[in-house]
């Protein structure tokens, strides 16, 4: 199995949560998944809501992960990605816990949590030195095989991302690619 990750600095600013959507889609065209995919629809409103989450309610630096790991198989002699996970994660340096809710009638706040739990296919959140990380994962579909017996023409293969930790003014958090 190959695995690409790639990470983003985040500051506590609320502009930040746009830079970190347009981030993720210019990550998503190396993936192999397509901007009009519902998968990319999906992961940028999960960006969207974890990067907000992490912005307002932390006033912490924060980092965005995104990795796609790739099931590699063979589909007609072909190597390729036939499926896989994508992961979000959000790391941030605030050790309170996050506290899902449930927003009534026109609340302006508290769907956050709610909406990944309710398109992600997991999510959890887990202690990280004097912070926390939340994640969440969707599955990569495989793609479907062709009709007739034709030949089929494989995915791309994910790169694996071989980059070097470097220590930075977020805990010791390595980054592997700073924008």
């Amino acid at each position: 199995m190959q695995v690409l990750q790639v990470q983003l600095e985040i500051r506590p600013d609320p502009a930040e949560v746009g830079r970190a959507r347009r981030w993720v889609r210019s990550r998503l065209a190396g993936s192999g998944v397509a901007d009009d995919e519902p998968l990319a629809e999906t992961l940028i409103l999960l960006v969207s809501e974890l990067v907000t989450n992490a912005v307002v309610h932390t006033g912490c630096p924060a980092l965005l992960r995104l990795s796609f790991e790739g099931v590699c198989g063979s589909r007609s002699g072909a190597e390729g990605v036939a499926g896989g996970i994508v992961r979000l994660e959000v790391v941030d340096l605030s050790p309170c816990p996050p506290v899902p809710r449930h927003a009534e009638g026109d609340e302006t706040n508290g769907r956050g949590l709610e909406l990944v739990d309710g398109l992600a296919d997991r999510w959890g959140w887990s202690t990280e030195g004097v912070g926390k990380r939340i994640w969440c994962e969707l599955d990569r579909c495989p793609a479907p095989a062709p009709c007739g017996g034709g030949s089929s023409v494989a995915a791309p293969v994910i790169a694996t991302a071989a980059a070097e930790g470097t220590s930075s003014a977020y805990g010791g958090m390595a980054a592997y690619e700073a924008v």
